[in-house]
């Protein structure tokens, strides 16, 4: 069994995400936040939102950002913006 490192209480950890998993990372938060834009009522979450909208950009480059929007959209509806739904 391995065991992993302690990390001091309140100790800042970065990862280092490149190529594959840097595009999954980004993939996640773009569908993440459109989820939450759809969801209202008690259980509506703004803050972390807010918190993963901005996390996307400032991961992707302003060229990239719509392209993982769209693939958001495609994977959490079935069918690209431009089939309306």
């Amino acid at each position: 069994m391995a065991f992993l490192p302690m990390i001091p209480c309140g100790a800042t950890v970065m990862a280092n995400i490149e190529l594959r998993d840097l595009h999954l990372v980004k993939k996640a938060l773009a569908i993440s936040v459109l989820v939450l834009e759809r969801q209202n009522g008690p259980h509506e979450s703004s803050s972390d939102r807010l918190d993963m909208k901005l996390l996307l950009e400032r991961l992707t480059a302003t060229e990239e950002l719509e392209y993982y929007l769209k693939a958001a959209r495609i994977a959490a509806m079935g069918f690209p913006p431009e089939m309306g739904g």
